[in-house]
């Protein structure tokens, strides 16, 4: 398993941008499907986006159009950037590292997980 740090969450406002990183301590790091999903309170873990070590993405479709996941391998981050937030985008935002490569939306197959970070948007 890796090691996931999540940073870049906060309060910002209907409309608002947000960029969150995700940076892992294993030098491995390139050889995982990296996704974000995220977690309101009262909900159940919501698939937000997956990308894979060829850089295929595929996003959920409440996200698509407005976040974009990236890579840099050589920073060992996963990135997320998101536009035009709204109130329903506020919950925790995790990552999560597949070492398989499989890049699903279910959950359960990832290995890595990490603390997670929280993303409130006022109206």
């Amino acid at each position: 398993q890796v090691q996931l740090v999540e940073s870049g969450g906060g309060l910002v406002q209907a409309g608002d941008s947000l960029r969150l990183s995700c940076t892992a301590s294993d030098g491995t790091f390139s050889r995982y499907a990296l996704a974000w999903f995220r977690q309101a309170p009262g909900k159940e873990r919501e698939f937000v986006a997956r990308i894979r070590t060829s850089g295929s993405t595929y996003y959920g479709g409440a996200v698509k159009g407005r976040f974009t996941i990236s890579r840099d391998d050589a920073k060992n981050t996963v990135y997320l950037q998101m536009i035009s937030l709204n109130p329903e985008d506020t919950a925790v935002y995790y990552c999560a590292a597949d070492a398989l490569n499989g890049g699903t939306v279910i959950a359960d197959r990832y290995q890595s997980w990490g603390q997670g970070t929280q993303v409130t948007v006022s109206s």
